[in-house]
């Protein structure tokens, strides 16, 4: 896989060696279990796979290039980079801007900008609307674009479910700036509708079996399909794409409820004439560090601290899946942590930021799983574990704790 020209600063001194010792000893990337890190004091489960994935490296390689090549021109960011605030406020930091806030909300009007200025598309992509409107000016958007290619992959998957007469579900956040730039392309290219989760597709699955009304359907699904969609009549061939991030079990679970419901609406015909099989749309980071999180879950840890930004969705998920077993803290740095007996962590589901007493358990060792999302620099990881190694004099330095796992062969849980 190609490699990025990243800025060391992003790097760390603990948490990239760990990567590059599992590199060395799982090169298939087929173990899932963690690499531990026993302070005697604290003894850490690092997940396999955490952290930049290739369309956050490709991303950050030509916005630092965008800032490099061009001193002396404005230089603004469509929308935040990625979803982490640390590589978003060093890029304002050397001068960029935003023009649109994530949910598409307009700070820099488009009339203000001219055919000389920069601007970089961020990794989520853009609608096609804005992109025609940016080129309007005259600006080269292709330039500095740093949509995904995983992505882009999902709009030619949508585009070739258009060209076969398919509608297309999107499983996707419908306020996210991937899900936006998505359903932009696929209504495009055929009918197009999103799905939240798998409540929002069951209660599309009895509408296609004609147990709900038109009317049921339109309260739940307002602006969330594309003009001119023909409830009687878009519904009977269908493919389901997805924003990358999503929870990969559960866009798993809305393909097979889906496939499921069409057998049933049409059991006399081929399967392919009314849905179409598109598992393929998935991220592999997402599945990779989804994975990890699973392989993770099987320590016998006291708790769980994942650190990202509070509106990244890959990241949402990993602390989703951690909640499901143990106490789990989701942190956007180490800054966060106040002290040995204080943590401010964030409850995504809803959307308020907590503050806990007491969160780490008085043992020895205490056992603590350590993850990040997809958007998240291995240095905040690391800043994260040394803040905790440092409230316990006794325990082991880095350097010895590094040394014991370069004959580090994966342990079995």
């Amino acid at each position: 896989m190609k490699s990025f020209n990243i800025p060391t600063f992003y790097k760390s001194p603990i948490i990239s060696k760990v990567k590059e010792m599992r590199k060395i000893t799982d090169p298939r990337k087929k173990d899932f279990t963690p690499t531990i890190l026993d302070f005697g004091t604290v003894r850490f489960y690092i997940a396999r796979h955490f952290g930049f994935c290739y369309g956050v490296e490709n991303a950050i390689e030509i916005a630092y290039q965008a800032i490099e090549e061009n001193p002396d021109k404005r230089i603004f960011l469509l929308s935040e980079m990625i979803h982490n605030q640390y590589v978003n406020k060093d890029l304002l930091a050397k001068g960029a801007k935003f023009l649109m806030d994530t949910a598409g909300n307009q700070i820099i009007p488009f009339n203000e900008l001219s055919k000389n200025d920069i601007v970089i598309i961020p990794a989520f992509g853009t609608t096609l609307e804005i992109e025609s409107g940016l080129n309007e000016i005259g600006i080269e958007v292709r330039k500095y674009d740093t949509t995904c290619p995983f992505v882009d992959r999902v709009w030619k998957k949508s585009e070739k479910l258009g060209n076969d007469n398919y509608t297309i579900i999107i499983h996707g956040k419908y306020n996210h700036e991937e899900t936006r730039a998505t359903f932009s392309r696929s209504k495009k290219n055929a009918p197009s509708i999103i799905v939240k989760d798998i409540i929002e597709t069951k209660i599309l699955g009895e509408f296609i079996l004609g147990n709900i009304s038109t009317d049921e359907f339109e309260a739940v699904f307002k602006d969330k399909y594309s003009e001119n969609f023909n409830t009687a009549e878009h519904l009977k061939k269908i493919g389901v794409i997805n924003q990358t991030t999503m929870l990969a079990t559960e866009t798993e679970g809305i393909v097979d409820y889906l496939k499921a419901i069409m057998l049933q609406k049409y059991p006399n015909t081929e399967l392919k004439n009314h849905f179409a099989d598109t598992r393929d749309t998935l991220c592999y980071a997402t599945n990779e560090n989804q994975d990890s999180t699973y392989g993770l879950l099987k320590a016998n840890a006291d708790i769980a601290i994942v650190v990202g930004g509070y509106n990244s969705s890959n990241t949402s998920h990993i602390v989703e899946l951690c909640e499901k077993k143990l106490p789990t803290y989701f942190i956007s740095s180490a800054e966060e942590i106040i002290s040995k007996t204080c943590i401010h962590h964030f409850d995504f589901n809803n959307q308020k930021h907590l503050v806990t007493e007491n969160y780490l358990p008085e043992k020895k060792p205490i056992e603590i799983i350590l993850t990040s999302g997809a958007s998240c620099p291995d240095l905040l990881v690391d800043d994260v574990l040394q803040k905790i190694i440092s409230f316990y004099s006794n325990s082991k330095k880095i350097e010895e704790v590094l040394s014991e796992i370069e004959k580090y062969q994966p342990h079995k849980i």
